[in-house]
């Protein structure tokens, strides 16, 4: 939220949480002179309430595609940072916002140095047969691998045009990692984690490292910014700040 408070064009008209308040207090552009944001459990009436151009979703994949059916039904762009949603929800997701003219953004990750970490293995999954992925994140999250993870290899597996070499033989214990398109995902969760990957590639004689590191939120906050800007240009579904980047 405060994020948006900061921005002079934007304008914090609400916030949605499980829990019912009253309101919260922002320093910031609040919506009034008495500088209390409303707050409410139901998304629907706070729609009605306070008529946003945009909603932001950071919450759980269940509550996230609920939330974008409500928001697009009613004609609210959306950006959602939840990741764990199906290849049937995103379909699902951009019918609705074409059919109600209006556009959704759905990103794995925000933070601008992480899309760049992943343009970057797509270009150095050319040229190299083996590639690994280790993804680490706080405690709290609840999908491993993470869905930045699963892009940069979906990524990485379709600009090579065809699996990476498997590595480990046949050895199919769990430590080896999740495996997708000959890419080994290793998943790491600790608290006093953000959110961080290292993208691994080795050939003959050589390696090459990749990695990009969230120290704090903040780091989301660039990206999640343009994407509220970007929203309202567009119909459809926006997958990945990528396309916004001109990537």
């Amino acid at each position: 939220m405060t994020a948006v408070c900061r921005e002079l064009d934007l304008k914090l008209v609400g916030a949605v949480e499980s829990v019912r308040l009253v309101g919260v207090k922002t320093e910031l552009n609040p919506p009034d002179n008495s500088g209390i944001v409303p707050l409410s459990s139901d998304l629907a009436k706070m729609l009605a309430a306070t008529r946003p151009d945009v909603v932001v979703d950071f919450t759980i994949r269940d509550v996230a595609i609920q939330s974008a059916r409500i928001c697009l039904e009613k004609g609210v762009r959306i950006v959602v940072g939840t990741t764990g949603l199906t290849k049937d929800e995103l379909a699902e997701i951009d019918r609705l916002a074409k059919r109600y003219r209006v556009s959704a953004i759905i990103a794995p990750n925000f933070a601008i140095g992480a899309v760049l970490m992943m343009h970057m293995a797509k270009i150095a999954a050319r040229y190299f047969d083996y590639a690994e992925i280790i993804e680490l994140h706080h405690n709290l999250k609840v999908d491993a691998p993470s869905g930045t993870a699963l892009m940069t290899a979906r990524l990485m597996s379709e600009a090579r045009g065809k699996p990476f070499e498997r590595t480990g033989g046949d050895n199919e214990r769990g430590s080896r990692g999740e495996q997708m398109d000959g890419i080994s995902l290793h998943s790491v969760r600790l608290p006093g984690l953000v959110a961080h990957q290292e993208v691994l590639l080795g050939g003959l004689g050589q390696t090459l490292s990749i990695r990009h590191d969230s120290i704090s939120r903040e780091s989301f906050m660039p990206g999640v910014i343009l994407a509220i800007r970007e929203v309202i240009k567009h119909t459809g579904l926006i997958f990945g700040l990528d396309i916004l980047l001109g990537l």
